[in-house]
């Protein structure tokens, strides 16, 4: 028999009360397991965020106290050309390198997708330059490139295409494409891993089918392949434009904003305004930029590769 108890002349049972107990403990054993997550999303984006919005409303040199402006910041970066050349490279960036990764990582995640004889090879083969940091890939590509003691330039002139040792990184053509192959092997095995799982969760049933009716290769991966990865590309696409507006390392390690200024990207331009120029209010109202135009990409990205029902 369940126990009742008797107020004030209405008779109400006590099982809800233990209930809503049990829930209200619930929550608060869920709150202390995410309160780490919360404590670190606090301290390293959430203080950090506050703090480069105030800083951007300063004049705040390295030295010295700083003093309030206001929006100033914000209205120096209508009027700054260089800032504006260096998004405009950036954007340009962003669109090669990332149609350069999927073209090559959609063919690598349909190759090792299927279990087959050296698949695991294969697989570690092609995710091994991931684990390399961009600094150090960016070092080791500056060897590479080098006009007297690299790999390419004196093997060029050895296998007789080009009559003398040519310095690819001179020029602006040679050294943006040297960027983007080297990006594209430092980055494609990560995309190809995020595909790759988009594949495997596709039902093979359904690909089966498809071959019964009649359907060509073609036909299956226009049908049913890219329509149920429309999350995975999502989520590959966004990691990619994101990663590439955020370009730096390679940019200032190997060609040091040259030829002539003509790789400058937006963050190397930040860098240069905050811890060159040493004026980090003015930076961080750059930077604050960059963060709405990021976040404003994202959401076309997700708005544009979300599924038919809206989810």
């Amino acid at each position: 028999m369940s126990s009742i108890t008797a107020k004030a002349g209405v008779v109400t049972p006590a099982a809800p009360a233990r209930r809503r107990s049990k829930i209200d403990r619930g929550h608060w054993v869920g709150l202390l397991y995410i309160a780490p997550a919360i404590v670190l999303v606090t301290v390293f984006f959430v203080i950090p965020l506050g703090m480069t919005v105030w800083m951007s409303l300063h004049n705040w040199p390295l030295m010295g106290q700083h003093r309030f402006i206001g929006l100033d910041n914000y209205i120096a970066i209508t009027k700054d050309v260089r800032f504006w050349n260096a998004l405009k490279f950036t954007l340009y960036y962003t669109v090669i390198v990332t149609i350069a990764i999927f073209a090559v990582a959609f063919p690598l995640a349909l190759f090792v997708e299927k279990p087959r004889p050296m698949t695991g090879v294969y697989r570690t083969a092609f995710f091994m330059p991931v684990v390399v940091g961009f600094a150090s890939a960016s070092l080791l590509w500056a060897w590479l490139l080098n006009v007297d003691s690299g790999l390419f330039s004196p093997a060029a002139q050895q296998l007789g295409l080009t009559e003398k040792k040519f310095n690819l990184l001179a020029t602006f053509n040679p050294a943006f494409w040297s960027i983007i192959v080297m990006v594209v092997w430092k980055v494609a095995g990560f995309t190809m891993i995020i595909l790759m799982t988009g594949l495997q969760s596709i039902p093979t049933e359904l690909q089966e089918a498809a071959k019964i009716d009649g359907a060509n290769a073609w036909q299956r991966f226009r049908q049913i392949t890219l329509p149920l990865m429309r999350r995975t590309l999502a989520l590959a696409l966004i990691l990619s434009v994101a990663g590439s507006i955020l370009a730096f390392d390679q940019f200032y390690i190997l060609l040091r904003g040259g030829p002539r200024n003509s790789t400058i990207t937006a963050v190397y331009w930040i860098f240069n305004q905050s811890f060159v120029s040493f004026k980090l209010g003015y930076g961080a109202a750059l930077s604050m930029v960059l963060l709405v135009i990021l976040v404003t990409l994202s959401l076309i990205q997700l708005r544009l590769l979300r599924n038919p029902e809206g989810t």
